[in-house]
C-alpha cells in the first residue's frame, strides 16, 4: 500500500508565508507527476499546482508568482512553499501522486489526507 502524508498547515497572517511539505510511502516503485489541489468550504476542489518527474510544473492562475512547487525524488517527497499569502488562500491542501507500485502493473492515483491552511489576522 502507498501512503501521502501532508504536514505544514497552520494559521498565517496575511502576507505571511508557509511551507507544506508531503512525503510518499510504502510500495513504491516510481512516481510521475505530484501536485497540490485545496478545498474551501462550500467550494469545489481545485488543482493549484503540479509538476512532472522531470521537474515541470504549472500553477493555477491565482497563485503564479506567490507559490512555487518543488520535489525531492530521493525523499519520495512534494513541497509547495508559499509566499504573500491571502485569506482568500484559505482551504484544506491535499497532496496528489501517480504512482506505480511493481515494475510491471498500472500506476494508481493517490490522495493525501489533507491539511489545514487559514489565512487570517
Amino acid at each position: 500500500q502507498v501512503q501521502l502524508v501532508e504536514s505544514g498547515g497552520d494559521l498565517v497572517q496575511p502576507g505571511g508565508s508557509l511551507r507544506l511539505s508531503c512525503a510518499a510511502s510504502g510500495s513504491i516503485f516510481a512516481i510521475y507527476a505530484m501536485g497540490w489541489y485545496r478545498q474551501a468550504p462550500g467550494k469545489q476542489r481545485e488543482l493549484v499546482a503540479a509538476i512532472t518527474s522531470g521537474g515541470s510544473t504549472n500553477y493555477a492562475d491565482s497563485v503564479k508568482g506567490r507559490f512555487t512547487i518543488s520535489r525531492d525524488n530521493a525523499k519520495n517527497t512534494v513541497y509547495l512553499q508559499m509566499n504573500s499569502l491571502k485569506p482568500e488562500d484559505t482551504a484544506v491542501y491535499y497532496c496528489n501522486a501517480d504512482i506505480k507500485g511493481q515494475a510491471v502493473g498500472p500506476r494508481y492515483n493517490y490522495w493525501g489526507q489533507g491539511t489545514q491552511v487559514t489565512v487570517s489576522s
